[in-house]
């Protein structure tokens, strides 16, 4: 199961295939980064940058 590598909670496999990094890393789950920073990210992705 992945996990976050700042605070090793467990996350959900479709947590980790949204937020991972390209090397499959999280570097904050839910609990550790804000709500908007997560969307930003994924915004970001989206956009393909």
């Amino acid at each position: 199961m992945p996990k976050c590598n700042h605070c090793d909670a467990h996350v959900s496999e479709r947590f980790a295939r949204v937020f991972a990094d390209e090397h499959g890393e999280i570097h904050a789950c839910i609990s550790c980064s804000a709500n908007a920073g997560i969307a930003e990210v994924a915004r970001d992705r989206a956009r393909g940058t």
